[in-house]
């Protein structure tokens, strides 16, 4: 971090000596753009809008100091872009370091919950007759324990309609359970 600091200063200053030596009327501003690409090493964004302002105020301070040359107009008219090109720079490269943070959040989000889920894969051995699974080691387990065991899902027990009428179907109590709860809908 400390040589993108250090490179930073060294270009400012390079480039302010050198827009001091240069006749007005060469676009001797635009290398500042340089400047301001180099701080989007730095993670702080506001050290980039810090970079561009004082590359401004120095593309200024070169228009009052360089030694005069050219023409007024197109004096004017380049140091105009010079700002111009820094502060699209300065924008736009900051917009897509936001952009990028964001998608690499969203990816970070992602694999946070790729590495939360459990997947069970491949061919489960299954009792044809109690539903059993055989494990890895050769032990037949209730379906639930297996599953529980191998993934984050918890079971919480209940009877379906067709067990129930399998098993209590014949049953007095149930059969007018049942016959209140048709009369009741």
């Amino acid at each position: 971090m400390i040589f993108i600091y250090f490179i930073c200063t060294f270009l400012i200053i390079s480039i302010f000596l050198i827009d001091l030596y240069i006749p007005l009327g060469v676009a001797a501003g635009v290398p500042y753009i340089s400047v301001v690409l180099a701080s989007l090493w730095v993670p702080n964004k506001k050290f980039t809008l810090q970079m561009a302002v004082l590359c401004s105020l120095l593309t200024l301070f070169g228009l009052a100091y360089s030694p005069m040359g050219g023409e007024m107009w197109k004096v004017l008219i380049n140091r105009g872009l010079a700002l111009f090109a820094i502060w699209v720079t300065a924008i736009l490269t900051l917009q897509r370091k936001s952009i990028e943070e964001e998608r690499l959040k969203v990816i970070q989000e992602k694999n946070q919950i790729f590495e939360e889920t459990k997947v069970l894969r491949g061919l489960l051995p299954i009792c044809a007759s109690c539903k059993k699974i055989r494990d890895d080691n050769g032990y037949w387990n209730r379906i639930e324990i297996y599953i529980e065991k191998h993934s984050d899902a918890h079971f919480s027990h209940g009877i379906c309609q067709e067990c129930q009428d399998e098993l209590y179907g014949d049953q007095e109590w149930y059969k007018k359970m049942k016959n209140k709860c048709i009369k009741d809908a």
